[in-house]
C-alpha cells in the first residue's frame, strides 16, 4: 500500500514511519521541516516539505503522491502552542480532507484525543459525547477536535484514533520533557482526576493496524486509567523527582477512557499499564 504520512517528523511520526516500511508499506512523509528530510529518508520514507496551510500546496503534494491512504498525524504540541495546533486541526485537516478527496485517496487515519469527552461517571467509551459545552480555555481545544473528526469522518472510509496521554520518546512526559520539568520543580499537583495513558510506541503500533481496520473512533489508551492520585506519584519516583503534593480539586471531564474496541480489533499494547511503562520509558530513580 501506498501512503502518505503528515506530521512525519512528530513524536507519533517517527515511532511510526519504520513500522510502515517494515510491513511493506511505501510510504511519503510530509513535514514543514525541512531538518528532519534526511532522518526520513533514513527511515525509508520519500520526504516532501510541506506547510498543511498552504492549501495549494497540500492538493499538490496529495496529487503527486497518489497515496492509498493519508494518516494524519499533525501536531504543534512540542513547542505548547495550542492556537497553532487548533488551527491544524481546523484548517490543516480541512485541507487535507479536500486535497485526499480530490485526488481519489480512498482512506484517513487521524490524531485525535481521548481526553475531550464530556463528564460523565466513569472512564468514556467511544459513544459518548464530547465536551461541546465546555468553557473557555477547554472549549478551543474542543471545538478544534470536533472540526477534525467532523472533517475526517467525510472520507469514504475513516479511522479516528482518540489518543490517551503520550509518555515515551520525544513526548512531554519523556525525561527530558514538558511535565517531567513541571514534576522536578514540584508544580504539578496530585489529584483525584482520572487520567488514560498510552505509550509512544503503542500509539504508533494502532497507527499501523488502523489500516485495516473499520471506519469509526477508537481510543487509544492503556488498561489502567488512574487519578492522579495514583499515578502522580509513581511517576516522580520514576524520575527521581520529589513526592508531589496533593489536592482534591479537578476537572469533571477528567475520566478516563476505554479501550475495549480497539483491543476487540487487535490491538495489543505493550504497555497494558503505565505502572510498567513508566519504568520502562523512565528508568529507575537516581
Amino acid at each position: 500500500m501506498k501512503l502518505a504520512v503528515a506530521g512525519a517528523s512528530g513524536a507519533i511520526g517517527r515511532a511510526l514511519i519504520p513500522l510502515l516500511v517494515q510491513a511493506g508499506h511505501e510510504v511519503v512523509g510530509f513535514t514543514r521541516n525541512p531538518e528532519y528530510a534526511a532522518e526520513l529518508k533514513n527511515s525509508g520514507a520519500q520526504p516532501v516539505i510541506l506547510d498543511v496551510f498552504d492549501r495549494e500546496a497540500v492538493f499538490t503534494a496529495i496529487r503527486e503522491a497518489r497515496p492509498d491512504a493519508v494518516i494524519h498525524q499533525l501536531t504543534s504540541l512540542g513547542t505548547r502552542n495550542f492556537a497553532d495546533n487548533t488551527r491544524i486541526r481546523q484548517e490543516g485537516t480541512r485541507n487535507l480532507v479536500d486535497a485526499s478527496r480530490a485526488a481519489g485517496v480512498s482512506k484517513m487515519i487521524a490524531q485525535s484525543i481521548s481526553f475531550a469527552y464530556a463528564p460523565g461517571e466513569g472512564p468514556a467509551a467511544e459513544d459518548c459525547p464530547l465536551d461541546l459545552e465546555a468553557p473557555l480555555p477547554r472549549k478551543s481545544t474542543i471545538e478544534g477536535v470536533h472540526a477534525l473528526e467532523s472533517a475526517v469522518a467525510e472520507m469514504p472510509e475513516y479511522v479516528i484514533l482518540r489518543y490517551g496521554l503520550f509518555y515515551g520518546a520525544g513526548t512531554w512526559y519523556a525525561p527530558d520533557g514538558f511535565m517531567a520539568e513541571q514534576v522536578r520543580q514540584q508544580q504539578l499537583a496530585a489529584t483525584p482526576g482520572v487520567s488514560s495513558f498510552v505509550h509512544i510506541d503503542d500509539a504508533a503500533h494502532a497507527a499501523l493496524l488502523a489500516l485495516h481496520w473499520p471506519s469509526g473512533c477508537f481510543n487509544i489508551v492503556d488498561d489502567e486509567p488512574a487519578a492522579g492520585t495514583e499515578w502522580l506519584p509513581v511517576y516522580a519516583d520514576a524520575l527521581g523527582a520529589p513526592a508531589p503534593a496533593v489536592k482534591q480539586q479537578f476537572d469533571r471531564w477528567e475520566r478516563g477512557a476505554l479501550n475495549g474496541k480497539a483491543l476487540q480489533h487487535g490491538w495489543k499494547p505493550r504497555y497494558r499499564s503505565w505502572r510498567d511503562g513508566f519504568r520502562h520509558a523512565l528508568g529507575s530513580p537516581q
